[in-house]
């Protein structure tokens, strides 16, 4: 009966997360083509790309990087091994110290902003308007680093406590905000894409004071307190130091990719993220699902010592990788023009840069798999309370990726590639796979993990599937996206996607793959 319960849970969890996700992810292809439609993929788009990917980077520093996994394995244990009291306690300390060290972080963000945007785009500093401007929004958008690390924060202990509704709802209100600012406030702009940079600040306060109410209805907004020397807070700090080595590399890495971009011809930093946009609905609508679940559940299960539950939860999460993840890397790989012509080739957004930005797509989706792969592989660490091995795997796959940037962007640049932003989502996808091979491997190693027979035996049943899905997709190739209009797009994007989707699923019947298989851990 409790193992049943167990599944019940963790399906009715997963199916949670994934329907706000997807909600998330549709309304974020509806904000992404009015930006396409309304500002294009030209030079003053690039310029608020880098103000908004700047607090973003720390964002992952402060809030899904290095904290949320201390965190979340730390505050699990009080839960569920000490008392409500010695919990909120440490709730209190910790929120306490997480505000202050934001503070100081921000204020200084934002007083340095043109220094910061020197490191991070250099390129711009020979174009005074885009520089300035690339300044005035940052100091706009920097504060949106304070409040979506609270939100981390308040998400954190929610899905602890199996409230992940409102956690996996939240980023809604960024797309929410952000079409609104594009729509309503970009007319009333001199500089009509000043108007985002707003959009993003609102977002992050209206994301901020929608978790409040819920944390208070379940008893956990106890007052912040400065715990430096809280025993908790000290364990989380502890945990934290090679996290934040880690992400620390990580933002060097991303760094060195928009320094790069930024020398590239204008709409590099455009290109780039349009794809890594599509590429990212996947990876987020299961990538993000399947991580929001597994960790508090690993942490759970690792403090009751229930190990084969702990390894029954990770051939879980690849089965959703082997059925899902690797058709939707196949589906934007074959694709990818099709599909950005459909969402965004409208307005200033023209076909050439749904080409362009269709190259660094197919180099992206080539990694995806790998991109799930770590979702799953590092929080088997982080849920043991070891940051450090999944940290000292990712400053070396970082470390390569800073070296495939340079392998493959450079060569194309000599031999005037047409695209040579394509390289760096090459290197990605390239450094993605190695950190997944290398987390493996130690999970292997330390006697963590291991693939099952029973997990070989399901991912040969979904070959047969795959092989014929991708058959569909590529007698679906070869359509002129241009010619035609944006009804015609979409329904025949939709046929071939519907037409593969269900060849698909009919020979996963056929080899003998049932939903439960899927459900159940």
């Amino acid at each position: 009966m409790a193992g049943r319960m167990k599944t019940t849970t963790l399906a009715r969890s997963g199916t949670i997360v994934g329907l706000m996700t997807l909600l998330s992810r549709v309304l974020g292809f509806v904000r992404d083509q009015i930006l396409a439609i309304v500002f294009g993929a030209g030079g003053t788009t690039d310029v608020f790309l880098v103000a908004f990917k700047i607090p973003n980077f720390l964002r992952r520093l402060f809030a899904e990087g290095a904290f949320a996994q201390a965190f979340v394995p730390i505050f699990t244990e009080y839960k569920e091994t000490r008392s409500r009291d010695a919990m909120l306690d440490l709730a209190a300390h910790v929120s306490g110290t997480l505000i202050v060290v934001l503070l100081v972080v921000t204020t200084m963000g934002v007083m340095m902003s043109p220094a910061i945007i020197m490191l991070f785009a250099p390129g711009f500093i020979d174009e005074p308007a885009r520089f300035d401007l690339a300044t005035q929004m940052l100091r706009i958008t920097f504060p949106y680093l304070f409040f979506v690390s609270l939100v981390a924060y308040c998400g954190s202990m929610l899905n602890t406590f199996g409230k992940f509704g409102v956690p996996s709802f939240t980023p809604v209100l960024l797309n929410i905000s952000m079409i609104g600012a594009a729509l309503l406030l970009s007319p009333h702009f001199d500089i009509p894409i000043v108007a985002l940079a707003w959009g993003v600040f609102i977002a992050g306060l209206a994301q901020l004071l929608l978790q409040v109410p819920f944390l208070q209805q379940i008893g956990l907004l106890p007052r912040p307190r400065w715990g430096w020397k809280h025993s908790g807070v000290r364990r989380i700090l502890k945990l934290m130091a090679p996290a934040i080595l880690g992400s620390s590399v990580a933002q060097i890495n991303l760094l060195l990719d928009t320094i790069i971009a930024s020398f590239l011809t204008a709409g590099s930093l455009s290109w780039l993220y349009y794809s890594d946009r599509l590429m990212e609905f996947p990876l987020g609508l299961l990538g993000v699902t399947i991580g929001t679940i597994i960790l508090p559940r690993l942490s759970r299960e690792h403090s009751l010592k229930s190990q084969d539950d702990f390894r029954r939860t990770l051939d879980w999460a690849l089965r959703l990788i082997f059925v899902l993840g690797i058709p939707s890397a196949i589906a934007l790989m074959l694709l990818a023009d099709g599909m950005l012509m459909t969402l965004f080739g409208y307005g200033q957004f023209t076909a050439r840069d749904a080409q362009m930005a269709s190259y660094s797509l197919i180099a992206y989706s080539a990694g995806l798999p790998a991109f799930l792969l770590i979702k799953v592989f590092a929080p088997a660490f982080f849920a043991r309370q070891n940051t450090r091995t999944p940290v000292r795997i990712g400053i070396v796959a970082l470390i390569s990726n800073m070296a495939y940037n340079l392998m493959f962007v450079l060569p194309m640049i000599w031999l005037d590639f047409i695209a040579p932003h394509t390289g760096l989502a090459l290197a990605s996808s390239l450094s993605a796979w190695q950190q997944a091979f290398m987390l493996y491997r130690e999970l292997s190693r330390e006697d963590i993990y291991q693939l099952s027979r029973p997990l070989g035996a399901f991912a040969l049943r979904v070959l047969p599937g795959i092989l014929a899905l991708t058959l569909v997709l590529l007698a679906g190739m070869g359509v002129d996206w241009e010619a035609l209009g944006p009804v015609g797009r979409l329904l025949r994007l939709l046929t071939i996607l519907g037409a593969s989707a269900v060849t698909y699923g009919l020979v996963l019947l056929v080899s003998g793959i049932r939903p439960r298989q899927l459900i159940n851990p």
